[in-house]
C-alpha cells in the first residue's frame, strides 16, 4: 500500500492511523530502553578529541582485560555467548548414545578427548612417538623432503608451503600454489627489527622457548642449546629471503606462474613431482610461486645445513605445533611464549573453552548446522540480506558521483559491483565430514586427523571445477571476508550479533553503523581497494581500469597510507602501506553505509533517542563495532604482523576524513581530530 508523503506526518513506516503512530512511538521507546550506546559513553572525553574513547570509554573503564585474554571488547563478549551456546551443544552430544560416524558422536568424542586431562597427562609426548620416529629415519635430502611432504598432510609447518587455490588469472581453475613458510616467529621482521618489542621476543625465543622445547623432547641442556642455535640460524636464513608484510599485498608481484619444469630449475634440490604426489596433489603440471627468491633460498639451505640441523628443526616444528594439545609441560610452555610473551595474556583460558575453539577450527560446520537452527532465525537473516542490497545500491550511487573516474571505468565498476555475490548467515550446502574419524583415545591424534581431513579436502580440489558455494568461515564466527577470486562477501551469522540487546530491539541507525558500515560496506569496498580493484567481475587478476584512473586512485590511496603512517602506538609507527586495504575498506564502508542509512525512515524523521540524533547514533554504532582494548604486547605484535590497524584507529582514523562526522558532533579546528579539508581523503 503506497502512502503519499503529505499524509499522517509523512512517516513511511508509521503512517496509517493512530494505531500505527502509537506502535511507532512504542518502538522508539523500545530502542531507548534497550540502547546499546548510551551506557558506553564517556562524557569526560570530547568527541572531537578522541571519538573512540568518547563512544566506548565508560565500558572500557568498567571492563578491564581479563587475565586469559590479550584483548577484550565486543567481539569477546559475543564470543563468550557463542562459547556458552556451543558448550551446551557439546554437553548434549556427550550424553547422547550416538551411532559411530554420526556428527553427534564426533562432537561428543572430540570434546571428551580434549577434557580428558588424566589421559592427556599420562600420555605426555607419546601420541607423537610415531611422528618423531619418522624424523629419526631421515638420512639424506631425499628422505628429508619426503618427511616434509608427510608433515604438510598433518598440519605441521614446513618450508614447502604448498596448497591448492584458485588461479588469480583464471578464477575457474584450482592450481598448485607455493608461498613462503617455515619460520617460527610471526614474520620475517622479528628476526631483524631492532625495536624493543621485537628484540625482547627474539631473545626469549632463543634463550627460553626453543631450549625448553628441546629439553622437553629429552635433550640435555647442552644439546638443547646447540639445537636451538642451529634451528634459529636455519630459520633466520629462510626469513632473510621472505617478503615483508606490505610486499605480500601486491597480487602481481606475488603471482609467478611456471611449469613444473620451471619450478625444478628454481629449486632443483626438490623432486617436485614426487613431492606433490606424496602430498596427494596429483597430476600437477604448473604452479604459482608466490615468492621465488624464498624458494631459491630454501634450495640453498638444503645444502647449507646438515641433515641433523634439519632433523632438529623438524622435531621442533612437530612438538611446537601440537604442544597446545599435549600434557601441561608442553601446553604451558606454548602458552607462556605465544600467549604471554607475544600477546601479554596472564593466564590460559579454561580448558573447555580451548577445546571448543580447537573443535571450531577443525569441524566448525558440524557445530554450525546446529547453531543456526537455534540462534539465527529467518527474520534476522532477511534483515541483513536486505541490508546488503541497500549498501550495494548506495555504492552504485557513489560510483556515479565520482569526479575522478572515467565513464569507461565506471561502467566496469558497476558490472563488478552487480556481480558481488553475498553469502549471509550460513551455507546453503554443508561440508561432508563423514570421512573424519574422531574417537576418545587421544586429543592430539584427533587434531592430527582433523588437520589431515582439511589437507585432503584442499588437495581434492585440484583439477576440479571451483565450488563457488563453499564458505571459508563457520556461521558462529565473529568475522567476515571478501574473496576477490569469487568476487563474494561472506557474512557469518555471528558477525551481526550485538550483545546486550535482541536484534529486533536495535534501531536502524545502530544497525547501519555496526552492520552496514563496519561489515557489509567494508567487505564490498574490499572489492575496490588497492588489491581488490585489480580483480575483475569474474575474480580474475586483470587490468580493467584506464591508466589515468589507476593513477588517480593511487594518488588518493597514498594520501590514506600517509595519514595512517603518521600514527604511532607504543612508539611503533602504523604501517600505512600494509594496512592500506583495510583502511580503504573502513573509509568506504563508513561513507557508503551512511548514504544508505540516509534513505531510512529513522534518518528522515530525525528524532533523537536518548539525546542522540540518527546520524550521531550511526557513527556511534560504527564505533560500537570496534569497542575493545588490547594489551601492549598484543598491540605491538599486531602492528608488526597484521594488515589491520588497531581498533581505535579504525574509528578515529577514517572518521577524520568524513565531513558528516564533523557536522554531527560539532568538530572544530583546534580539536585533536580536526583534519584540514584539503587533507581529508575521499576515494569511494
Amino acid at each position: 500500500m503506497k502512502i503519499k508523503k503529505n499524509t499522517v506526518h509523512a512517516i513511511a513506516a508509521c503512517a496509517v492511523g493512530a494505531l500505527l503512530l502509537s506502535a511507532c512511538k512504542d518502538k522508539n521507546k523500545i530502542y531507548a530502553e534497550n540502547d546499546v550506546l548510551i551506557k558506553n559513553i564517556d562524557k569526560s572525553v570530547k568527541p572531537g578529541d578522541d571519538f573512540f574513547m568518547y563512544a566506548n570509554g565508560a565500558w572500557l573503564k568498567k571492563n578491564p582485560i581479563p587475565g586469559a585474554y590479550s584483548s577484550w571488547g565486543i567481539g569477546n563478549v559475543v564470543q563468550e555467548d557463542l562459547r556458552n551456546k556451543l558448550k551446551k551443544i557439546n554437553e548434549d552430544a556427550l550424553k547422547a548414545d550416538a551411532p559411530k560416524g554420526s556428527n553427534t558422536q564426533k562432537i561428543g568424542d572430540f570434546y571428551f578427548s580434549g577434557l580428558d586431562t588424566v589421559n592427556i597427562e599420562k600420555q605426555g609426548l607419546s601420541p607423537l612417538k610415531n611422528e618423531l620416529a619418522k624424523v629419526d629415519k631421515i638420512t639424506d635430502v631425499k628422505s628429508l623432503i619426503e618427511e616434509f611432504a608427510h608433515l604438510e598432510t598433518i598440519g605441521v609447518q614446513t618450508p614447502i608451503g604448498a596448497y591448492a587455490g584458485q588461479d588469480d588469472r583464471n578464477s575457474e581453475k584450482i592450481i598448485m600454489q607455493l608461498s613462503q613458510s617455515g619460520i617460527g616467529l610471526p614474520n620475517r621482521d622479528y628476526y631483524f627489527n631492532t625495536d624493543e618489542h621485537s628484540v625482547a621476543i627474539r631473545n626469549d625465543y632463543q634463550q627460553k622457548h626453543l631450549p625448553t622445547l628441546f629439553k622437553l623432547m629429552g635433550l640435555t641442556p647442552d644439546a638443547a642449546l646447540a639445537a636451538t642455535k642451529q634451528t634459529y640460524a636455519l630459520e633466520k636464513f629462510l626469513a632473510d629471503s621472505s617478503r615483508k608484510l606490505e610486499d605480500l599485498r601486491d597480487p602481481y608481484h606475488n603471482y609467478n606462474k611456471m611449469p613444473l619444469a620451471g619450478l625444478s630449475k628454481l629449486a632443483p634440490g626438490v623432486d617436485w613431482k614426487t613431492t606433490f604426489d606424496q602430498m596427494d596433489y596429483k597430476k600437477v603440471d604448473s604452479v604459482v610461486v608466490g615468492q621465488p627468491e624464498y624458494y631459491r633460498a630454501f634450495n640453498k639451505a638444503l645444502a647449507l645445513y646438515s641433515i641433523d640441523d634439519w632433523k632438529n628443526y623438524i622435531r621442533k616444528n612437530i612438538v611446537n605445533d601440537f604442544s597446545p594439545y599435549l600434557s601441561n609441560a608442553f601446553s604451558d610452555e606454548s602458552f607462556r611464549f605465544y600467549g604471554t610473551v607475544l600477546s601479554g595474556r596472564k593466564e590460559q583460558l579454561p580448558r573447555w573453552k580451548r577445546v571448543l575453539d580447537t573443535e571450531g577450527g577443525l569441524m566448525g560446520e558440524v557445530l554450525g548446522q546446529i547453531f543456526v537452527k537455534e540462534y539465527f532465525p529467518e527474520k534476522t537473516k532477511k534483515r541483513y540480506v536486505d541490508l546488503v542490497e541497500a549498501v550495494r545500491t548506495s555504492f552504485a550511487e557513489h560510483i556515479d558521483k565520482l569526479d575522478w573516474m572515467s565513464a569507461e571505468t565506471k561502467r566496469k565498476a558497476h558490472g563488478k559491483l552487480a556481480k558481488v555475490f553475498p553469502k549471509v548467515g550460513f551455507p546453503d550446502k554443508w561440508k561432508d565430514f563423514s570421512s573424519l574419524d574422531i574417537d576418545r583415545s587421544s586429543y592430539v591424534q584427533n587434531v592430527i586427523r582433523g588437520n589431515n581431513y582439511w589437507h585432503k579436502f584442499n588437495a581434492n580440489k585440484l583439477g576440479k571445477p571451483v565450488d563457488r558455494t563453499e564458505w571459508g568461515m563457520t556461521p558462529q564466527t565473529y568475522n567476515a571476508y571478501y574473496n576477490p577470486s569469487n568476487n563474494e562477501i561472506v557474512l557469518p551469522a555471528a558477525i551481526f550479533m550485538v550483545p546486550w540487546a535482541l536484534d529486533e530491539n536495535i534501531d536502524d541507525a545502530v544497525v547501519y553503523g555496526y552492520g552496514a558500515a563496519s561489515t557489509i560496506g567494508h567487505e564490498i569496498t574490499h572489492g575496490f581497494d588497492d588489491q581488490g580493484r585489480q580483480y575483475d567481475e569474474k575474480g580474475n587478476l586483470k587490468a580493467w581500469w584506464t591508466a589515468e584512473d589507476s593513477t588517480k586512485f593511487a594518488q588518493r590511496a597514498k594520501m590514506l597510507a600517509d595519514q595512517f603512517s603518521g600514527y604511532k602506538v607504543y612508539g611503533l609507527p602504523i604501517n600505512g602501506k600494509a594496512t592500506l586495504g583495510e583502511n580503504i575498506a573502513d573509509l568506504g564502508g563508513i561513507v557508503i553505509g551512511l548514504d544508505a542509512f540516509k534513505k531510512t525512515d529513522q534518518y528522515k524523521e530525525g528524532k533523537t533517542i536518548n539525546g542522540l540524533t540518527p546520524v550521531q547514533r550511526y557513527f556511534m554504532g560504527y564505533a560500537l563495532g570496534w569497542l575493545g582494548q588490547d594489551r601492549k604486547e598484543s598491540l605491538s605484535s599486531q602492528i608488526l604482523t597484521n594488515e589491520h590497524s588497531p581498533s581505535f584507529l579504525r574509528v578515529n582514523g577514517p572518521f577524520t576524513d568524513v565531513p558528516e562526522f564533523y557536522e554531527a558532533f560539532g568538530i572544530k579546528k583546534g580539536d585533536k581530530m580536526w583534519l584540514d579539508p584539503e587533507k581529508r581523503v575521499k576515494i569511494w
